[in-house]
């Protein structure tokens, strides 16, 4: 059974810096793309990162130089690293394991339970 953990979340002031970390387990990690997306009570939730085994990645414009997304293979883990942080990136941040470098939430079948992150102005 894949299974997906988030954290790093938290509450910052704008400007401010995260890094969240996604652990999986049960997930030939090393075969496939993870992603992060973000979603807002009453919003879709959207992508806005992806990385694939070949270190190919992929950004939402809204986080495009502001956010970086990378992988530990040894550690099975994914990493957003999130800076200069904005009111507008407040979320629950979900990551996800799929096969393809794309930010449509379809493409992935397997979800983490979230992890919040709040950005105070």
């Amino acid at each position: 059974q894949v299974q997906l953990m988030e954290s790093g979340g938290g509450s910052v002031q704008t400007g401010g810096s995260l890094r969240l970390s996604c652990t999986a387990s049960g997930y030939i990690y090393d075969s496939g793309c993870m992603g992060w997306f973000r979603q807002v009570p009453g919003k879709e939730r959207e992508g806005v990162a992806a990385i694939c085994t070949s270190d190919s990645t992929l950004y939402a414009s809204s986080v495009k130089g502001r956010f970086t997304v990378s992988r530990d293979n040894a550690k099975n883990t994914l990493y957003l690293q999130m800076n200069s942080l904005k009111p507008e990136d407040t979320a629950m941040y979900y990551c996800a394991a799929g096969n393809v470098l794309l930010l449509a939430a379809a493409y992935y079948r397997h979800w983490g339970k979230g992890t919040l992150v709040t950005i105070s102005s």
